[in-house]
């Protein structure tokens, strides 16, 4: 989940041309410009919303690995967070409909070469060093928590470990894997002849359509390559994109209408848990429905234009920040709150405070002596290959 933004300086008529993204959820890319020429800072600051999202639902939101970190179940250290930390995950979603509008951004004009040397060079680094520094973690005596195989450590550097069938690393990498596929997708049906909005709406419309046919045939190999489930946001996301290069284009005002509709059915089906006695907590449809029109309506105010004022530098730097702290709070996280509330016994809120600014400062790290130094290296790599 991660990009970095860099949008048109003004409308552009019907035919349009050139611009640019980050995520993820989604993951990064080059800089975000709003029309007047200044950055869109809040689409990083959003971004950075998203991830928080994730890791209070890793923290609090849920059973599991987590309960072993605090000692006991989550809602009993937190009654009253726990309730609404569920509606973390969700945040994965609004990452999608960040990332749908980023790539969008960063493919349009661009030649697939330079498109595959921006997404690489921004996914890649950062989340080599995650991959080797929680299997490093992990393997200490000291840790509770197994470490994946060698040789599974190894394979998660291809980031193709899920359809390899490996053992994950990072929990949050399934993330990462649906984002390829999309980026894969829009480079062969956009990026590749020539992004232009007539070739964007027929993509979002062929997509949309294709991926509820793959969702009436069952058939596994469709599921993989159109990711009915996950479609609706990127879609969104990409729909919203054309909003902000005109605002009065109703065929992109359908396209997120659509894609929202769909988006929301597909979360409710996969989260509501009413009927499992066994669940953390039970979210309700009208929760779910709420997050995901949050996730479509804070898009759409930066998309037009609404959060301009939104200004400030320090949103830049949470930007930069959300890939790396998206790669490394869960399974780092665990292991800092096993450390500071069972080890120093320290108070839950305390630590949670505590686990999520470590955390950030990890990621600033990051950010600061892998992606910086190493990102543009990479890119200028892969872009003289040929």
């Amino acid at each position: 989940m991660t990009e970095t933004v860099v949008s048109t300086s003004k409308p552009q008529p019907a035919v349009a041309a050139p611009v640019q993204e980050r995520i993820t959820p989604t993951p990064p890319a080059p800089a975000a410009k709003r029309r007047g020429g200044g950055r869109l800072r809040a689409l990083d600051g959003l971004r950075l919303v998203a991830a928080l999202m994730v890791a209070v639902y890793h923290y609090a939101g849920r059973g599991g690995e987590v309960t072993r970190a605090w000692g006991t179940s989550p809602k009993e250290q937190f009654p009253t967070l726990s309730s609404f930390a569920t509606y973390g995950c969700l945040g994965v979603q609004v990452f999608f409909v960040i990332s749908g509008f980023v790539i969008c951004m960063s493919g349009w004009g661009r030649p697939l070469r330079a498109f595959f040397a921006s997404r690489a060079s921004r996914l890649m680094p950062a989340y080599w060093v995650a991959v080797i520094l929680v299997t490093a973690v992990f393997a200490l005596p000291m840790v509770v928590y197994e470490a994946v195989s060698p040789s599974d450590a190894l394979v998660n550097l291809t980031l193709l470990q899920q359809p390899l069938g490996a053992d994950r690393v990072l929990g949050v990498c399934w993330t990462l894997w649906v984002e390829i596929r999309f980026y894969a997708l829009f480079a062969l049906c956009v990026v590749l002849p020539g992004a232009n909005r007539r070739r964007v709406i027929m993509f979002c419309a062929s997509w949309t359509l294709a991926a509820a046919i793959a969702q009436a045939a069952h058939q596994p190999l469709l599921d993989l390559v159109l990711m009915p489930e996950y479609a609706p946001f990127f879609i969104g996301g990409i729909g919203l994109y054309l909003v902000h290069r005109d605002r009065q284009d109703a065929y992109a005002w359908g396209i997120v209408a659509v894609s929202f509709l769909i988006g929301q059915h597909y979360a409710v089906q996969s989260l509501w848990n009413a009927s499992d006695p066994n669940a953390f907590a039970h979210r309700t449809t009208f929760g779910i429905v709420l997050v995901v029109a949050f996730g479509f309506v804070a898009v759409a105010a930066i998309a037009l234009g609404w959060l301009n004022w939104a200004n400030w530098r320090w949103l830049t730097v949470a930007g930069a920040l959300t890939y790396p702290f998206y790669l490394v709070h869960e399974h780092l996280g665990w292991v800092v709150i096993r450390f500071l509330h069972r080890g120093l016994h320290l108070a839950s809120a305390e630590t949670f405070a505590l686990t999520i600014a470590s955390m950030l400062l990890l990621a600033w790290l990051l950010n600061r002596f892998v992606e910086e130094p190493l990102t543009p290296r990479l890119r200028a790599v892969l872009s003289r290959v040929r």
